[in-house]
């Protein structure tokens, strides 16, 4: 069985209704990302820091995975796909898929704020004062600008296995994300989604400039006629 890893990004939810990074001016959802998404906004204001992330995951129980996320748990039939995904929401998980990644933490999850492997189900507002039982305060487990990325390990051991590397929704300008594929075998197929990216990535019949559900409309067929 051929073993299909995807790296996913911003782009795949963003058709479930969730904003990218960003959407407007390099702002998120109106805020600077260091002050929302750095160790150093949460030094200066954790308050804020935590209401923003109570505000995504609020807004998570809202949205549900698209087309793009059901065809990628449907081709499990047929294929190994690992997916290694640069997002923090379940919507991967929610329409199936079994085998994910999440290289920058997730939004359902905490952690207290000297463990970074203490890893707790979360899915109400998390607040200053919130602790765990040996009364250490929580914080999101949330990979951070700055910090490191713990999972990268077993994402480029991942990587290095694939037969087909499908890269979706992701710009491939935060790193260490983007230096995955860099860690393919030299036999290895790309294929791209992206209405932005350049196309020197893959060849053009790899390449397709649309949106995640689109693209993985054609990269299905594909994949599936080559069988």
């Amino acid at each position: 069985m051929k073993k299909i890893v995807v790296l996913s990004g911003a782009g795949i939810s963003a058709e479930s209704g969730i904003k990218t990074f960003r959407d407007s001016n390099g702002l998120w959802e109106n805020h600077s990302i260091e002050e929302v998404a750095s160790p150093e906004g949460f030094l200066r204001n954790p308050q804020k820091v935590l209401d923003f992330y109570n505000l995504r995951r609020k807004q998570l129980k809202e949205v549900t995975p698209n087309e793009a996320h059901y065809i990628l748990a449907a081709l499990q039939q047929d294929f190994d796909i690992h997916i290694i995904t640069q997002n923090v929401d379940d919507l991967h998980e929610r329409a199936g898929s079994q085998k994910v990644l999440h290289l920058h933490g997730e939004l359902k999850k905490v952690r207290p704020v000297n463990n970074e492997n203490k890893i707790i189900p979360w899915e109400e507002d998390l607040n200053w004062g919130d602790q765990d039982e040996e009364g250490t305060q929580l914080r999101p487990h949330i990979v951070w600008f700055g910090e490191m990325v713990p999972e990268m390990d077993k994402a480029i051991n991942i990587t290095s296995m694939a037969n087909i590397l499908l890269i979706v929704g992701t710009s491939l300008q935060v790193y260490p994300a983007a230096s995955l594929m860099h860690y393919i075998p030299e036999y290895c197929q790309v294929f791209v989604i992206d209405p932005h990216l350049d196309e020197h990535l893959t060849s053009a019949n790899n390449f397709f400039k649309t949106s995640a559900t689109k693209g993985m409309k054609l990269f299905r067929d594909i994949i599936i006629s080559e069988r």
